[in-house]
Order: C-alpha cells, then structure tokens, then sequence
C-alpha cells in the first residue's frame, strides 16, 4: 500500500516547474519508492514526482507494469537529449482519472539523469516506454494530457471533468 495518493487534476502542484535534486537523501529514496508503489497500486507505466505532491524532478517508470523487474527506471533530473519518429497514440494519466486522448510524441528518445545511487546515467528507449518518459518529464515541467487539447476539446473536458467530480461527491 503506497503512503502517498496520487494527485489529482486541479491540484497546483501538477502545474508547475519541479525543482532539480541536489542529493540524495533519505527522504529522496523514500519518496521513489513511495512513487513506486502508487504507480503500481494505480496500475500505470509511470509516475512524477509531482504526481504524489512532491515539486521535485524525479520519475519512475516501468512499461512491463509490474511483469518484468528488469524494466523499472528511477531517474533524478532526467533530460531528453535526442527525439526521433513521431507518432500519435492514446494516453491517460493517474491524475486525471478517466481521461484519454490522443497525443504525439515522438517513438524514439535519448535521455540523461542520475540514478539512486548518484551515477549518471544514459536511456534509449522507444515505444511505449518513451511516451512514457515524455509523458512524465511534462509533469516536471508542469505540463498535463489537458494541454495537448484545443480550446474546445479543453472546454468540453473541463465541463465533463467538473461533471465527474460532482458525481462523485454526491455519492459520498
């Protein structure tokens, strides 16, 4: 069970630039893991830092969702170098829960960051682990599925989205 719920949209930490990490501390470490547990208890591929309310610049992902230990990836300060070969598919996110839309990205990626134990590390990767690589540096620079949308597709969410949090209130 993880110790952190995931945050959802409307919440401002989602909205803004995460702050680099400058060490490694004891409470960086907790946090992965606590990230890792709430990705994997919300049955995703990846998750933010800011997704667990944290304004720093860490993700976790695993594409395998769980299968294959071997996949999972913890990165400090990550940063894309090179991107190749765009293509669109669908996309949800934890913190906006029953939306998906389709977003392009590109299918190829060359990235740089530190790994847990403070050694720099570089990442290739395609498919569905770089969209989720993308997907999770915009939540460290403040950027959610919702800003891919025009206008009216933002409105049309916002009116469903507001609709969804009223049912849900009502049940409570």
């Amino acid at each position: 069970m993880p110790r952190r719920r995931i945050v959802i949209y409307g919440d401002p930490v989602l909205q803004k630039d995460a702050e680099s990490i400058t060490s490694i501390s004891s409470s960086i470490i907790a946090l992965a893991e606590d990230m890792q547990a709430a990705m994997y208890a919300g049955n995703g591929v990846g998750l933010a830092a800011p997704q667990v309310g944290a304004s720093v610049r860490l993700i976790v992902l695993d594409p395998s969702a769980g299968r294959d230990p071997r996949q999972r990836l913890v990165v400090i300060n990550p940063e894309i170098l090179e991107m190749e070969e765009e293509e669109t598919a669908e996309e949800g996110c934890l913190s906006i829960p029953e939306f998906v839309t389709d977003v392009s990205r590109a299918r190829l990626i060359r990235a740089i960051g530190m790994t847990m134990d403070g050694k720099s590390v570089e990442i290739e990767a395609e498919g569905l682990a770089a969209r989720a690589f993308q997907h999770e540096l915009d939540h460290l620079n403040g950027r959610l599925l919702i800003d891919f949308l025009n206008p009216l597709q933002r409105d049309i969410f916002e009116r469903k989205y507001q609709q969804m949090l009223s049912r849900k209130r009502n049940l409570l």
